[in-house]
């Protein structure tokens, strides 16, 4: 698109160091900091695994922007490397909240509603603050859409962990708890692999002979 960072400059050195994305992945960095904080807090106050399946997003999302911060203006082929590891991150994180999911489902849970949707829609208003600020930036190379993806996924999530707290609260179980978090751990493992995939076809097409001219 003309004025952003979305045409096929974005895969050069110099696109991926635009000012613009810059300062996005600045703010983006301090509100999921900030957000973190105020989740994993809440989310063991609540007793509620959804939020803290959230505040571990927020973390790794925080994260990979500082990865991304480190990367950017570097070749093609270092930042490709930063996406597999964060690719390789959410992952991880996903499969950490589905088993945490199972061993509440086990052990038993009582979360909180209140609190559960008080913190959910701060959350879904930082995020999607977010989302909007980095919307120009998700057809760039493989570690600009890993940025997007993580942040698409954090407002999807909130709004499921806004809709558990209502099913919380009306059911009187711990069950929409249990499945929101079950559905931010699949968007996680989801994401991941769609990140890695890109970033290794990003890999192999640096390392590809470059026909003679």
């Amino acid at each position: 698109m003309a004025g952003g960072c979305c045409s096929s400059s974005c895969l050069s050195t110099g696109g991926n160091n635009d000012p613009r994305w810059r300062r996005a992945l600045w703010i983006a960095l301090a509100v999921n900091f900030g957000m973190f904080g105020a989740e994993i807090v809440a989310g063991a106050a609540a007793d509620s695994r959804a939020l803290m399946a959230d505040a571990l997003d927020f973390f790794g999302d925080a994260a990979n922007y500082a990865i991304s911060l480190a990367v950017a203006g570097l070749a093609l082929a270092w930042r490709s490397r930063a996406a597999l590891f964060k690719g390789a991150t959410l992952i991880v994180l996903g499969l950490w909240v589905l088993g945490s999911s199972i061993y509440a489902a086990i052990a038993g849970a009582n979360p909180h509603a209140g609190t559960m949707g008080a913190i959910g829609v701060l959350a879904l208003l930082a995020n999607t603050g977010v989302a909007l600020l980095l919307y120009r930036f998700r057809t760039g190379d493989a570690n600009m859409r890993s940025v997007w993806i993580c942040s698409r996924n954090d407002a999807i999530g909130n709004i499921a962990v806004v809709a558990a707290a209502a099913g919380v609260f009306g059911t009187g179980t711990a069950w929409p708890d249990l499945v929101v978090a079950a559905v931010l751990a699949a968007l996680g493992l989801s994401g991941g692999a769609q990140i890695m995939r890109e970033a290794v076809k990003e890999l192999r097409s640096e390392r590809a002979p470059q026909p003679a001219e």
